[in-house]
């Protein structure tokens, strides 16, 4: 199966089927269209000028992607709601930093990335002195519905090796190969170069690689 196929299995066999890890994971609708961000270009603009209804249209509109993007990076619904309880907060007080303002989608991923990557360094650090447990990872609120019991298998495999990576690295492998987000975006929300971001991706890759069951051996592009 090519690359561009679309399929309700997660993929991980062939080197072809790296940009079909999430086809187990539903789509979180990461395309931004230009309509969409005129839309948010108009809100970001009002609720620059304390017009409560506009931000309050933001979160309305943007609840949903910030909550599954902290989920599918996690791999777990634990303490999701505090996280984007805090993005919001973080992004109604920066929002005059904000130098695109069409583009408040991405930069409220950023803001989730890195409360989201705070959460797992502490926790890795806790592990690491034995005062707590791997979180659990949750397939449920990780898969699609229609995913199969051989794909649920390989995603739940997918987050078990991703928790043993550094954060950063887990982190970029999953926007790029779950979220699906172009490697412009990926180091956008990371705060990173473009060098960087593909390096934390293949870091990943490569080991997933050596630890998966089956081949899986195609390089970030």
């Amino acid at each position: 199966m090519g690359a561009t196929s679309r399929s309700p299995r997660l993929r991980l066999i062939s080197s072809e089927a790296l940009d079909e890890v999430a086809s187990g994971v539903p789509s979180s609708g990461v395309q931004t269209f230009q309509e969409e961000e005129s839309v948010d270009e108009e809100l970001v603009v009002r609720a620059r000028r304390a017009e409560m209804p506009a931000f309050e249209s933001l979160y309305r509109r943007h609840a949903a992607f910030a909550f599954n993007l902290a989920v599918r990076i996690q791999g777990s619904s634990a303490d999701v709601e505090d996280v984007v309880h805090d993005a919001f907060l973080r992004a109604q007080e920066r929002l005059p930093d904000l130098r695109d303002s069409s583009a408040f989608r991405p930069w409220l991923g950023s803001i989730v990335v890195r409360l989201v990557r705070t959460r797992l360094r502490r926790r890795k650090l806790l592990g690491a002195l034995g005062l707590t447990a791997p979180e659990p990872v949750e397939i449920d609120s990780i898969a699609a519905v229609d995913a199969d019991p051989e794909a649920r298998a390989l995603l739940a495999q997918v987050y078990a090796l991703l928790q043993t990576l550094a954060a950063d690295d887990r982190i970029a492998w999953t926007l790029r190969y779950v979220e699906r987000h172009r490697l412009e975006t990926v180091a956008v929300m990371m705060d990173c170069s473009l060098a960087t971001a593909k390096r934390r991706i293949a870091r990943a890759q490569r080991f997933l690689t050596e630890h998966f069951v089956a081949p899986f051996s195609r390089t970030a592009e």
